[in-house]
């Protein structure tokens, strides 16, 4: 059997403004028993305390960078631009780890794994527990991820989603809130190897962007599933969403 060094993972935070937020998000990365993690803070210029606890923990971060940017999937494409891992990992201000093995675990699950993916734990604004993404929401997670998975949306979460380097494309910057379904679609069509690592990777604080901007997400995320999967599939698999979504009562 064939002995592969072991791969080292890029992890990169996003933040602006995050200084009630991004401690957690760091300490969890800090904590990783798993030693091969390059770390990158993107800041868009913030002017709270986030400056100074990026400072604070400045010997643990591999690089960073506080400068203006157009935007959320702006700074993710800084951050891609900046690491030189094998693999990349986006978790931003206010998510974290969900425990100290977490990596150490993905990458024990499969060799040289195109995607690692998993689950991702909702947390309240206070960080307790809410549920599993695949109990709180609609989505079930696929023990055999692929593309054609996500035309009824996001079934696996970005903060869960542990993509190789090399297949990592930049955001779409045209899309303002949902830029990561197609970012993710993308990637999952130049993979071969998926691998389902059945871990929980990250726990996901509850009520960003897309959550604050409900109508122009769905209609944002309708044009890009539409040009993933074509004019009248997309439609169907709306109705569908929609008719789950009248059901269900749930809102996400």
């Amino acid at each position: 059997m064939a002995s592969f060094p072991p791969p080292t993972l890029s992890i990169i935070t996003v933040c602006y403004q995050a200084g009630s937020q991004i401690e957690p998000t760091i300490q969890s990365v800090m904590r990783q028993t798993y030693p091969h993690i390059e770390y990158i803070v993107v800041d868009g210029g913030s002017t709270d305390e986030t400056l100074s606890l990026i400072q604070k923990y400045a010997a643990s971060i591999t690089r960073w960078i506080s400068e203006k940017d157009d935007g959320l999937y702006d700074a993710m494409n800084k951050g891609l631009r900046l690491c030189t891992g094998d693999y990349v990992l986006f978790l931003n201000a206010g998510d974290y780890l969900y425990d100290d093995h977490t990596i150490a675990h993905v990458f024990a699950a499969c060799d040289q794994a195109d995607v690692y993916y998993g689950e991702a734990m909702f947390v309240d604004a206070l960080g307790r527990p809410v549920g599993l993404r695949s109990e709180v929401t609609p989505h079930r997670l696929p023990a055999r991820l692929s593309w054609k998975d996500l035309k009824y949306g996001m079934v696996v979460s970005h903060q869960a989603f542990i993509v190789r380097r090399a297949l990592a494309a930049s955001f779409d910057t045209r899309y303002r809130i949902c830029a990561d379904i197609d970012w993710m679609i993308t990637c999952l069509k130049q993979s071969q190897h998926i691998c389902y690592t059945g871990q929980i990777i990250s726990c996901f604080r509850m009520g960003g962007i897309s959550k604050q901007h409900q109508l122009k997400a769905w209609k944002e995320r309708y044009r890009i599933l539409q040009q993933h999967y074509g004019a009248i599939p997309n439609f169907f698999h709306h109705l569908w969403i929609a008719i789950r979504y009248l059901l269900s009562g749930r809102r996400y």
